[in-house]
Order: C-alpha cells, then sequence, then structure tokens
C-alpha cells in the first residue's frame, strides 16, 4: 500500500503536508449524534400515551401514579422546547444588538475623527496672502 504521507524531510514543503495531515487527524470530532429518544417530539409522546392507554388489559389497567408521571414527563418537555424556542430568539436579539452597538461604535469613532479633522482645519492660521506690489 502506498504512503499517501510524504517522507519528512529537508524540504518545508513536505513537512507542511506532513503537518496538515496530522492536524486533520488530531482534530476534534464536530460531529453531532443525537439520540432516538432526543429526536422525538411530544406528537410522539401523545401518540405512544394514547396507544399505551387503547392497549392496556382492561382487568389491570394503568395505575394512578404511573398516568400522573408521564403527564408531567410531557409536560416537561414541552416546558424545555418553549424554554429552548425562548433561548434562541434571546440568541438572535443579542446577536443583532452587539451587531448594532459595534456599528454605532464604528460610526461615532468616524464622526470623531471627522469632528477633530474640522476643528484642525478651522483652527490652523489661514495661509499668508501676498502683499500687492505697488505699481511703479
Amino acid at each position: 500500500m502506498p504512503n499517501s504521507v510524504p517522507a519528512i524531510s529537508s524540504n518545508p514543503a513536505a513537512t507542511d503536508q506532513v503537518q496538515a495531515a496530522l492536524d486533520r487527524l488530531n482534530a476534534p470530532s464536530t460531529i453531532v449524534r443525537e439520540s432516538a429518544a432526543a429526536a422525538l417530539d411530544s406528537e410522539d409522546f401523545l401518540r405512544l400515551m394514547t396507544a399505551q392507554l387503547a392497549n392496556q388489559d382492561p382487568l389491570e389497567p394503568q395505575s394512578n401514579e404511573q398516568m400522573v408521571a408521564q403527564l408531567a414527563q410531557f409536560s416537561t418537555l414541552e416546558n424545555g422546547t418553549a424554554s429552548r424556542a425562548s433561548l434562541a430568539e434571546i440568541s438572535a436579539k443579542l446577536d443583532a444588538l452587539i451587531a448594532a452597538q459595534e456599528a454605532a461604535t464604528a460610526a461615532a469613532a468616524a464622526a470623531a475623527e471627522a469632528a477633530a479633522a474640522s476643528a484642525a482645519a478651522a483652527s490652523s492660521p489661514p495661509p499668508p496672502q501676498a502683499s500687492p506690489q505697488p505699481i511703479a
């Protein structure tokens, strides 16, 4: 099997290629793994709970404690989803606010520079005018 990484030598280009290959191999993984349970939403939860109720043994129905526990889980799921959406909205607003603040800071700096240049031009003495020569 041919070696895809060039041999280390005194050649700087080969050394750079080796270093780039090592950096790619040692880079942290950016794969986001989502479990199957995390992919379920509230509709899936309600569907499962309804199926469970429809298919339970009529002689031994589910206990009230189990039903309340499942409803509490559903409530927690809904609150988590709402919180996540609210946090995403807040994050977007903060990003927009930071961008606006940076733009305002840049505009203020440009205005200050323009005012300083204008003040410097106004405070400098006018250039000397040539005195009129008498006509002889």
